[in-house]
């Protein structure tokens, strides 16, 4: 009902009172009637609204044109609550800026234009809201009593849209729709700044993509773009509401989970991002596979401000990226600045490969029916004149990433195709060929060029491949292992089973072998794992296909036995030898020698771990100090305290708020052998870490001075790396 309507059916309303001053037509208070026909004009034209409640917030009047707006009957809305027709909105940052409409109308405060959305959309409105800016005033009768509220409206909707999409393009990365780094900043500042004054912890995640500059080359910048996208919303899967994810530019990505600093749990997540990354993306008919590192640092025991905590991530993404790259790192105080690491790598490579400091050594492999080499493949070796030995793990990545891959892999065929032209014609030579290599415009030039100088029959020359290789242009790819196949070169398809598109490879691809990768050969003898019967599924399916089998990495009896029950007839591993210098090779050849017995363990034990490092133990009130001479997940081996009962409970302190609560299991003189409460997690590193760590909160409480109330029940001795170890092994 209009203004005018309403307040004519009040007894006195009505009567006319014009004034005039001059010409002009004024009106006044007492005009009744021209106040009101001002009223409907201003509702009329839709500049505005009025409302009114009653003492229990109920609405008793709303414009007619505002139920119009909202698309509802005004007696569907009439003697309604007002807090059930409209709620705050929580504002475009997040922040909660203004109160809850429920508690400005309960306190009865004065509400000054307040942005509300309507919250009675029907299903045909699903998606669309309506936004509204309310003001009103309490009213009150002469003797103080609440009337309910008088109030003003007007919609402003279409603003307010605009105002929010502004927001999102400030806040949010406008390709993938994840946060960018601007709102990453703010909210890991407001995280940290809060969790400060009430000692939690929050992690933050750095990752950025492997090979992802090579999917941006071969396939362009449209298709960088596309699985930029796809990485975003695999991440989402992946870290679900556990935290928020966002993309600070390029391929960098940040992860921020607050209240977690479970380091066993975070290096399962980081496993999984990187599995999930890893998986291969399906770009316009292409295949593209990329992979990534991850750096993980936590507060408060990393860093307590945002700038800390983020370069210390940055260090440990590094770290995972100069360690091999699909790995995670945990922040450790020993971390150096691996960007300058990198760089003196790099500069050290370069004069390396210059003045012929690279080597090549040989790793056979054997046919288990005989015992014969039949290959060796070609492993670089890089001794740093300060550094020591180098792995490739380590160099390959950084030659990937410069110019140095195509010179040193050119390098490495012609040096192996010399060196196996002084080997029996019935031994291969196998060569690694990464897939910066293989994408090439003179990969074939090279190979040729390789066969030719040394006179090598192709025949004799195998490539080692990784699915990597696949990324790009399939016609292309096509083109060289055709090109390949015509010089008459082997082609291996290496680490399979690691992947996840392996069998359409092995379909389009013209293999003449498959290398099962170590990681299945490492828990074939454990019960619950399936790696036996993969192993055994991957073999039958070569020899379905018309392809020999290598598999890798065994190195004890017990393995031996399993994969050679599976069906394996060639084998690469310590069991048989390492690799070897061309020298030792040379040597052993002219002694005729090309059979090799097994030599190893009986079974295969997981890694112990000679630590010979100093650590504290904590019994009672009293703290002493030991060596530990090798560790465990489960167990480690100390050296320093006399007079220790089997049975004693202990607490180590590893360093960096470690705290490890254990039992002696076996002492004898001043070893001991203690058993781990809680078993330890990888470091990512290759290394053991605990869980959880001792707040330093806590530990700057605990360094309060004072005075033990017991005495020491154990004799400390001195103990020293060279003392001669008892074996506590089973």
């Amino acid at each position: 009902m209009a203004v005018a309507k309403l307040f004519r059916s009040f007894p006195g309303v009505g009567s006319s009172d014009n004034a005039r001053y001059g010409s002009v037509a004024v009106i006044t208070a007492n005009d009744a009637n021209r106040r009101l026909e001002v009223l409907d004009d201003f509702e009329h034209a839709g500049i505005g609204w009025l409302w009114a409640t009653d003492a229990e917030f109920r609405l008793i009047y709303i414009s007619e044109n505002a139920a119009e707006k909202l698309s509802r009957p005004i007696e569907e809305l009439l003697a309604q609550p007002l807090n059930a027709l409209f709620e705050t909105d929580s504002g475009t940052s997040g922040d909660r800026s203004d109160r809850p409409l429920n508690f400005q109308l309960t306190a009865r405060n004065k509400i000054v234009d307040q942005t509300v959305r309507f919250a009675l959309n029907s299903k045909q409105d699903e998606g669309r809201h309506t936004w509204w800016s309310i003001s009103g005033h309490p009213k009150f009768d002469k003797s103080g009593n609440f009337q309910g509220y008088r109030g003003s409206a007007k919609d402003i909707t279409v603003e307010y849209e605009r105002k929010l999409v502004d927001s999102r393009l400030a806040e949010f990365d406008s390709l993938t729709g994840l946060a960018n780094r601007h709102r990453m900043d703010k909210k890991l500042e407001s995280i940290l700044s809060a969790y400060k004054s009430a000692k939690r912890s929050c992690t933050l995640i750095m990752l950025d993509l492997d090979r992802f500059k090579h999917v941006n080359d071969t396939l362009g910048h449209p298709a960088g773009d596309d699985l930029l996208c796809q990485v975003a919303r695999r991440l989402e899967r992946v870290v679900g509401a556990r935290g928020e994810i966002g993309r600070l530019g390029g391929d960098e990505f940040q992860i921020i989970l607050p209240d977690l600093d479970d380091r066993g749990k975070l290096g399962e997540l980081a496993n999984k991002i990187i599995q999930i990354v890893s998986q291969p993306y399906t770009i316009d008919d292409k295949r593209a596979t990329i992979g990534t590192s991850v750096g993980i640092a936590i507060s408060p025991y990393d860093g307590i401000d945002k700038l800390d905590l983020i370069h210390n991530a940055d260090l440990a993404l590094y770290a995972a990226k100069n360690g091999g790259r699909g790995q995670f790192r945990f922040y450790s105080a020993d971390l150096k600045d691996e960007a300058e690491e990198r760089r003196l790598l790099e500069e050290g490579l370069r004069d390396a490969l210059a003045n012929e400091l690279l080597e090549l050594h040989y790793q056979p492999v054997v046919r288990t029916e005989d015992n014969m080499v039949v290959t060796f493949e070609a492993l670089m070796r890089w001794e740093h004149p300060e550094r020591g030995t180098i792995g490739p793990d380590v160099f390959v990545p950084i030659a990937e990433e410069s110019d140095l891959i195509n010179q040193i892999g050119a390098w490495a065929l012609n040096k192996a195709c010399q060196d196996a032209m002084k080997w029996p014609k019935s031994v291969r030579v196998a060569v690694n060929v990464s897939a910066a290599q293989f994408a090439h415009s003179d990969l074939i030039y090279i190979v040729t060029h390789a066969l030719e100088t040394s006179g090598l029959e192709p025949n004799r020359l195998e490539l080692e491949l990784t699915e990597s290789v696949f990324m790009g242009d399939g016609e292309t790819i096509d083109d060289i292992f055709r090109a390949l196949k015509e010089l008459g070169v082997r082609l291996a398809l290496d680490d399979f089973g690691t992947g996840y598109s392996s069998l359409s490879y092995l379909r389009s691809a013209p293999f003449d072998k498959i290398k099962v990768d170590r990681t299945f050969v490492d828990s074939c003898t454990q019960k619950d794992q399936n790696s036996a019967k993969i192993i055994a599924a991957i073999i039958g399916l070569s020899d379905a296909l018309g392809m020999e089998t290598t598999v890798e990495g065994v190195e004890a009896f017990d393995q031996l036995e399993v994969v050679k029950s599976k069906g394996a007839r060639f084998i690469q591993g310590w069991i048989y030898s390492k690799a070897l210098t061309q020298e030792t090779v040379l040597h052993r050849l002219k002694c005729g020698d090309l059979s090799i017995e097994p030599d190893g363990p009986e079974r295969h034990r997981p890694e112990r771990r000679s630590v010979f490092r100093r650590i504290g133990v904590i019994h009672d009130d009293h703290r002493y100090d030991a060596l530990m001479r090798n560790l465990s997940k489960t167990g480690a081996l100390i050296d320093g305290l006399l007079g220790v009962p089997e049975g004693t409970g202990l607490v180590l302190d590893l360093g960096g708020g470690q705290l490890v609560v254990c039992t002696v299991t076996r002492a004898q003189d001043a070893m001991i052998a203690v058993e781990f409460e809680t078993p330890l997690v990888s470091d990512g590193a290759g290394g053991l870490c605990t869980r959880h760590r001792v707040s330093p909160y806590i530990l700057a409480a605990a360094a309060i001075p004072g005075a033990p109330h017991t005495k020491p029940q154990f004799m400390q001795v001195a103990a020293v790396s060279g003392h001669s170890v008892m074996d506590f092994q089973d």
